[in-house]
């Protein structure tokens, strides 16, 4: 079951959905949604997906909603103070819990800014992004992290097309996973468990 919740990020307060199974998992996994001017929110189908599918598997999560989104208050931070807010929801749920391994996923903006805030913050070890939108965005931050990384993408995605994301992936430090879904696009709209189980396959591994 998950439990709504608020927890503070700097000067704004950020509403979320919290998983946290008894008897104490061993791994918490923030997860961050897509982008919230094209209606991104932290009950989206891939991000939907992810929680339930890690729920089941014992681990405890926690989805949330970026700043100025549905019940969380200030404005949209262009992607550069959502960093602060991902950082913030590792806060919170490592107060609620002494877990051994902390990971952030992000699905699409989400990936891009939850991987670059979990990538720079000691207390994460495994990033997972889905739907990278390199594309539009630098993500050659990741060429200088050693944490455990995966890639997901679907072979039909634009905004995160599969030859730029194996190039990047070359060029990414070991250990690193990418995994395709063959005839996906951006959204995954039917495939969203094939994402889940390439994230809990990771986790788990």
């Amino acid at each position: 079951m998950e439990q709504h919740i608020r927890f503070p990020a700097g000067d704004v307060v950020l509403e979320g959905l919290v998983s946290l199974p008894e008897p104490a998992a061993r791994t918490g996994v923030v997860i961050c949604h897509p982008h919230p001017l094209y209606g991104g929110e932290m009950r989206n189908n891939v991000v939907e997906a992810l929680a339930i599918s890690l729920r089941k598997a014992g681990h405890a999560t926690l989805r949330f909603n970026f700043r100025g989104v549905d019940g969380s208050s200030g404005e949209h931070g262009d992607g550069i103070a959502e960093i602060d807010d991902v950082r913030s929801a590792v806060s919170y749920l490592l107060q609620r819990q002494p877990f051994e391994s902390i990971a952030v996923a992000g699905y699409s903006f989400g990936s891009l800014v939850g991987l670059r805030a979990g990538a720079d913050d000691p207390r994460v070890d495994r990033l997972i992004g889905v739907a990278l939108p390199i594309a539009r965005r630098d993500a050659s931050f990741l060429e200088n992290t050693t944490k455990p990384k995966l890639l997901i993408s679907g072979d039909r995605d634009e905004h995160s097309p599969l030859p730029a994301l194996e190039a990047l992936c070359a060029r990414m430090p070991e250990p690193k996973q990418l995994v395709a879904i063959n005839g996906a696009d951006h959204f995954f709209r039917s495939r969203e468990m094939e994402v889940a189980d390439a994230a809990l396959r990771f986790i788990d591994g």
